[in-house]
């Protein structure tokens, strides 16, 4: 049985939950304000706020690990799990911060699109986290389907970053929005990072 000769430590797993579930808030509300963009600056905030919950809970996993002597899975995988997961948070609020910064007077439909991929994306790593410890063969299943809307996001980022060129006459827009369209792709690609640790750590200890 999956972890069944291991001394657990129940809170690490508890952890990765209020993480995974903290980041899928996160990417929520950038969903929300692609999608109803009437007060970036607040929504911005709101996502900021969530980001720092999101910092908090990792410091806490950091502590538990230094303090723990024996751990219910690799130190190294929990490290890196912990990272990857507020990474995907760190990215959602970098994008969310870059429409304040820049001003940008609203969202793209390859925006709102790629928001919602990087929503169902950090969806598929939670379901992947609460399956953590459990003999469930769905976590493969997890890392398919973030697999395909990595590849998704990756399609849709290139063809917006194709059109931005071939239409777009504002240098400063082109830069502007090509780095708004790496920073969707990116958090997707965090969520692939994520759904391979998920699936290491279940191959390790089936």
């Amino acid at each position: 049985m999956l972890f069944g000769l291991i001394p657990r430590e129940e809170a690490f797993f508890e952890l990765f939950k209020k993480a995974a579930h903290n980041m899928i808030e996160g990417s929520r509300l950038l969903k929300v304000m692609m999608e109803d963009f009437r007060s970036p600056v607040e929504q911005a905030r709101e996502i900021k706020g969530v980001e720092h919950i999101g910092d908090d809970i990792t410091h806490d996993i950091a502590r538990r690990l230094n303090q723990t002597f024996i751990t219910p899975i690799d130190r190294e995988d929990i490290h890196d799990l912990a990272s990857a997961l507020d990474d995907i948070l760190d990215t959602t609020e970098a994008i969310a911060d870059r429409f304040v910064l820049y001003k940008i007077p609203k969202p793209t439909e390859k925006a709102i699109k790629l928001a919602d991929i990087l929503y169902q994306a950090s969806m598929a790593v939670g379901q992947g986290v609460d399956l953590l410890g459990l003999p469930h063969p769905e976590m493969k299943k997890c890392s398919v389907q973030v697999n395909s809307l990595e590849n998704e996001a990756d399609r849709v980022s290139r063809d917006a970053i194709s059109a931005l060129f071939e239409n777009e006459t504002d240098p400063i827009a082109v830069i502007m929005w090509k780095e708004v369209y790496e920073n969707f792709e990116a958090g997707t690609d965090r969520c692939e990072d994520a759904a391979n640790i998920l699936e290491r750590i279940t191959l390790k200890h089936h």
